[in-house]
């Protein structure tokens, strides 16, 4: 590809555009045979349209999208755009999860020191001498049992 400036404007052609066109007398014709003018006909190919060249001006004000090269890509775009959006779409959702993960681990992480703090305090009030520390301070007129516990029969 190569740019050539004209005048302000910068055009973008093809190394394509400057291929020389092949010769009527190569091919497999020999110089001998000569070929009939429909023979001829029928083997001239319609001239190809020519490219038009893209312009860094229609670039800029949108024109060259309404080509009919481009308008034929359109549903090529169109999966790119959606392709894009939906990478896009992806990302945010990833990092909402991640996030949310960040969130749950520091809310487990309180949730695994309150169940130690409390785990320890219940180990504390329930020992023997705190509960009946516990008893006398309250006024409950309960005192300690010096008989031990007696196995009930059937």
């Amino acid at each position: 590809m190569s740019m050539k400036r004209n005048n302000n404007d910068i055009e973008l052609t093809y190394e394509s555009d400057f291929l020389p066109e092949p010769n009527e007398t190569e091919g497999s014709q020999d110089e001998f045979t000569s070929t009939a003018p429909a023979d001829k006909a029928e083997k001239e190919a319609p001239p190809e349209p020519k490219r038009k060249k893209v312009r860094v001006k229609e670039i800029i004000d949108g024109t060259f999208l309404v080509r009919e090269n481009m308008i034929r890509q359109l549903p090529y775009v169109l999966f790119l755009t959606f392709l894009g959006i939906l990478y896009i779409a992806n990302r945010f959702h990833a990092e909402r999860m991640v996030r949310q993960i960040d969130e749950l681990k520091v809310e487990v992480d309180n949730l695994r020191s309150e169940q130690i703090t409390t785990t320890s305090e219940l180990m504390n009030i329930s020992r023997p001498s705190q509960v009946s520390a516990l008893v006398q301070s309250k006024g409950l007129g309960l005192k300690e049992s010096m008989e031990p516990p007696k196995k009930l029969k059937r």
